[in-house]
């Protein structure tokens, strides 16, 4: 909930991990960050403002995707599609009907006419109309890009929300399926914690949660959310887990000092992603990990603490920057839908079936 990434990326030889031509990044406004993320909560005049949110999303969508073609260099004729996942506001798979929807924030045929470029994007309901959770949708791009011949690696992507896709050395991997899933929170509400007591948006570098003592009588009280133990397939979002959930959970907690809430929920995000790794067939000998958590220097201690007999590294060090990896990620999925490939994993989202995904927007 902090810009838009992207990346050029060039898939030109099928027996070689995609390339990364390019990259840029592009802040939100803070008028259309307060926008989004109150529209993940109910409020007045709910369509009219998401509707013009997206129309503002698709506009900044358009400037990243200009940056990009000029550090390429170039011209829009030679791209084949661009991926725009959208902005996700409300995620309620399976639940209500049944099916349950999931809702990204986007305006492709806005964003295909400012670039003159086929545009794809809706990624995860066709999931979700299968039976599934819709999320998360990067396993196998992960596998694709990470995963290894003999070692057993974990994928471990930190955003809003953080994610894991579980990737079995050669010895297990021709029988075990697929397993990728929703740890719980990521940055989310780190973030929306420290932007309430200092008005950063986010704390760089953890050094905010350093200064704090992890408290742990409150994070056994994080941890009493059935999700946690909830096993996979299973996904999340800040449906659940925003600033009024962790309020609920601050009763009784009113006299810590605010840096040590900053700690412990620092903590509950080590914790959760650490704890994902029971439901591996086998224990990961790498856990590479992605998303802006993985330029939080505390968050990385913190996971290298409670996973002592495990590497963790940034994905850096295999070649692709964390802060790049899900914008690959969904040019990967875009050019799966393009080739008309199924890009969705049953094991992973709990679907009926794999399915291939997205809708293409023609220039």
């Amino acid at each position: 909930m902090d810009g838009v990434d992207g990346v050029l990326a060039d898939f030109g030889d099928p027996s070689q991990p995609a390339r990364v031509l390019a990259s840029a990044s592009r802040p939100f406004g803070s008028a259309l960050r307060q926008e989004l993320l109150a529209l993940n909560t109910t409020g007045d005049n709910e369509l009219h403002r998401a509707a013009l949110a997206a129309n503002a999303l698709a506009r900044l969508y358009a400037h990243v995707v200009t940056d990009l073609l000029q550090a390429g260099p170039i011209a829009p004729a030679q791209i084949t599609a661009i991926g725009a996942h959208g902005q996700t506001v409300r995620h309620r798979p399976q639940a209500f009907d049944g099916t349950g929807y999931t809702l990204q924030l986007n305006q492709p045929a806005l964003l295909a006419e400012l670039c003159g470029i086929d545009v794809v994007s809706d990624f995860r309901s066709r999931d979700v109309a299968a039976g599934g959770q819709g999320a998360p949708l990067v396993p196998p791009f992960h596998r694709a890009a990470f995963g290894h011949a003999t070692q057993s690696r974990a994928v471990l992507n930190i955003g809003g929300i953080s994610n894991i896709t579980l990737l079995p050395g050669a010895a297990s991997a021709a029988d075990a399926p697929l397993i990728g899933f929703d740890c719980g929170p990521g940055n989310a509400l780190m973030d929306a914690w420290c932007h309430m007591h200092t008005g950063a948006a986010f704390d760089d570098r953890g050094r905010w949660a350093a200064q704090g003592v992890v408290q742990a009588t409150l994070l056994s009280a994080l941890q009493d959310e059935p999700f946690f133990a909830k096993p996979p397939p299973k996904s999340t979002g800040r449906d659940l887990f925003n600033l009024p959930w962790l309020r609920q959970r601050l009763a009784g907690f009113e006299g810590l000092a605010a840096q040590d809430v900053q700690a412990t929920l620092t903590e509950l995000t080590a914790q959760a992603c650490a704890q994902s790794l029971r439901w591996a067939s086998e224990r990961p000998e790498l856990l590479v990990v992605c998303g802006g958590g993985a330029l939080n220097a505390y968050l990385m201690q913190r996971l290298h603490v409670a996973l002592p007999s495990i590497r963790v590294c940034s994905s850096a060090a295999l070649g692709v920057a964390p802060t790049e990896v899900e914008a690959l990620a969904f040019a990967w999925l875009a050019q799966q839908t393009v080739m008309r490939k199924t890009a969705s994993v049953a094991s992973v989202t709990g679907a009926q079936g794999a399915r291939i995904l997205g809708a293409v927007y023609p220039a």
